[in-house]
């Protein structure tokens, strides 16, 4: 707990209560940093949670902690008695639907902010539904839909986390930071017009969410066990769900298993094949190549959506967008375990305290420019987070970054309506998130992903190095 003679920029206050639904290891670590940073008591937040969850941090920090789940059929009644006109609402849960939360608080005059777009329990891997219905394209149509006619409301906030969230500016900044480098004039963009343009004129043909995270525990993975520097839960439903990639249109090979939704804003397709079954090529400046899972993230879908350029209504430029992730070593074993068994582990283990080395390495790869693969990024180890922060790793402190961030911009753009994160003020975002980062690098270097393909094997390629067909691992 922060010393109480020790002063920090406060951004902004709340006069209201705030409520976190959901008490997991994102939850905890944005505590101290809310308390840190925004005119907030202890006394004003309420946490609403399964009663499985550890809430002793909580506890430590005296907040109220109602032990309670929200489901579909409890969450308005529970919630009435939290949260009125001018509260806001932290969702930093799983398997509580964010359409649902959206709704109540639009009605009720609260503001809202999520990590994730999130379906009720058992919607992600219901077997009976069909694999478009289980991705994060229909998810995030659903939502988009409910805002259509409702522009001037309460400022509801979708998936500001780290990735999705802050990617959105860390995207936008790299954009600027090419162009600079080029020499390429250009007028601060103003739409989502603008921002296309300007990558189409940096000829920008694939983006990755580019994430090696090497943080390592003080003890190795059990048997039947899985292991993560986040939430399990989540990460095995989003694992588990159909791999998502927005599809550019400079791409001229279709993927057997890739399929069209045939409804929304048609910027992303899906692969038949869950995203612990994907595996793509990708660089980050200190980690180097590496095979990352793709794993569907809803920026794979909105950064894309939002880079598109239309001309009398065709699609006429949109980068390829996809998230490519290595997680720590515990949790590719515990992928493996997983895939391999076809069950899901009787038991799991969050990496916190006894994580002792490592960091996360997260950024975004914009490729295709004529200078070389761009990385524009976050570095951040685990002893620098300890540092900055308690009860935090590199890997949450990344997306806590990305909450306050959100958090300051809902603050003062109150009735902005439902919005995503490539519709904030990306210097906004980066300003506030920026201390919490670590080292905040741009980096050129000269990899493609013809470089990772064996030469004692003739792999299935073309010449245009940014071509899906040579990213993806076959």
């Amino acid at each position: 707990m922060d010393s109480p003679a020790t002063t920090f920029k406060k951004f902004g206050g709340l006069r209201g209560r705030m409520v976190i639904v959901g008490f997991g290891s994102i939850a905890r670590s944005v505590v101290p940093v809310l308390l840190r940073h925004l005119d907030i008591t202890p006394a004003q937040i309420t946490v609403v949670c399964p009663p499985s969850n550890d809430t002793a941090v909580a506890q430590e920090y005296g907040i109220r902690v109602v032990p309670k789940g929200l489901t579909e059929e409890n969450h308005k009644q529970v919630l009435q008695e939290l949260v009125g006109e001018g509260d806001f609402l932290l969702n930093l849960s799983v398997n509580v639907s964010s359409e649902a939360l959206v709704r109540y608080c639009w009605e009720h005059g609260v503001l809202y902010l999520d990590t994730s777009i999130e379906p009720w329990a058992g919607a992600a891997t219901d077997p009976a539904a069909p694999l478009s219905r289980r991705s994060n394209y229909a998810l995030r149509e659903g939502v988009l839909a409910f805002r259509l006619d409702k522009r001037d409301g309460p400022t509801a906030i979708l998936t500001q986390g780290a990735n999705p969230g802050l990617v959105s500016a860390l995207v936008k900044q790299a954009l600027v930071n090419i162009a600079a480098d080029n020499d390429v004039e250009h007028e601060r963009p103003a739409s989502f017009e603008d921002w296309a343009a300007l990558a189409r004129q940096l000829d920008i043909r694939t983006i990755h969410i580019a994430e090696q995270d090497t943080q390592i525990g003080d003890r190795r993975k059990a048997a039947n066990e899985f292991i993560n520097t986040w939430s399990v839960d989540a990460f095995i439903e989003e694992g588990m769900q159909p791999a998502e990639l927005g599809w550019g249109t400079h791409e001229r090979h279709w993927p057997a298993d890739a399929r069209r939704h045939g409804f929304g804003s048609d910027a992303a397709v899906y692969l038949t094949r869950p995203g612990f079954g994907t595996r793509v090529r990708s660089w980050t400046p200190l980690g180097g190549p590496y095979h990352g899972f793709l794993i569907t993230h809803g920026e794979s879908i909105s950064i894309a959506d939002h880079l598109t350029l239309r001309d009398s209504g065709e699609v006429v430029y949109r980068p390829t967008v996809h998230y490519a992730y290595r997680p720590c070593d515990d949790a590719l074993l515990s992928i493996d375990e997983l895939m391999g068994s076809g069950r899901k582990q009787d038991h799991q283990r969050i990496l916190r305290d006894d994580i002792v080395a490592g960091m996360d390495e997260l950024g975004v790869l914009l490729m295709g420019n004529a200078r070389g693969v761009y990385w524009y990024g976050s570095r951040l180890t685990i002893d620098q987070a300890r540092q900055l922060v308690e009860h935090n790793t590199a890997t949450s402190l990344q997306v806590v970054a990305g909450i306050l961030g959100g958090v300051v911009w809902a603050l003062d753009n109150p009735r902005a309506g439902v919005v995503e994160p490539d519709d904030l003020d990306y210097e906004t975002v980066l300003r506030v998130a920026r201390p919490y980062l670590g080292e905040l690098v741009g980096v050129y270097g000269d990899w493609t992903p013809l470089a990772q393909h064996s030469q004692l094997y003739p792999p299935a390629r073309d010449e245009d190095p940014w071509q899906f067909l040579n990213v993806r691992v076959t």
